[in-house]
Formats: structure tokens, C-alpha cells, sequence
């Protein structure tokens, strides 16, 4: 899968969490989900539980840990597809 095609489906998950919607509307690689679209550690732990669900995939500790913006978390959704 493409990394377009994962950041389209990422938007999709993460916008009923995000509370900046002006970050949201610039939402690129760079974004910070905490930090720029305001989302909560809370949150956070949904997010991830609804990427495994869409993408198939199982995000270990380590993963999610490091899950803080679009681009980590891209990365990671690509490794584990891949792997």
C-alpha cells in the first residue's frame, strides 16, 4: 500500500479524535497528533486500536510508543504490512 493510500485512510481514524481543526485541515507527514491536532493519550490508544483494525496489523508497545505524529506512524503501519 501506498503511503498516500495510508495517510487517507489515517485522516479517516483519526478526525472524531481531534480537537484543533485547524490542525486537522493541515494535517500533513510533519503533524504532531498531541501537540498540533490536540488529541489525547486516551485517544491516542483508540487511534491505534482502529489502525490495527483497518489495516490488519498488530502494533506491539514499542510501536505505539513511538506512534506521536503522521510520519511515525505511517512508518510503522508500512513495516508491519510488510513484514
Amino acid at each position: 500500500m501506498k503511503k498516500e493510500e495510508i495517510i487517507k485512510k489515517l485522516t479517516i481514524i483519526v478526525k472524531p479524535y481531534v480537537q484543533n481543526e485547524e490542525g486537522f485541515k493541515n494535517m500533513s507527514e510533519e503533524t504532531d497528533f498531541i501537540n498540533d491536532l490536540e488529541i489525547n493519550s486516551a485517544n491516542l490508544v483508540d487511534i491505534i486500536l482502529d489502525v490495527e483494525d483497518e489495516f490488519k496489523i498488530e502494533i506491539d508497545n514499542d510501536s505505539m510508543e513511538k506512534m506521536l505524529s503522521v510520519k511515525a506512524t505511517v512508518a510503522i503501519i508500512q513495516t508491519k504490512m510488510n513484514a
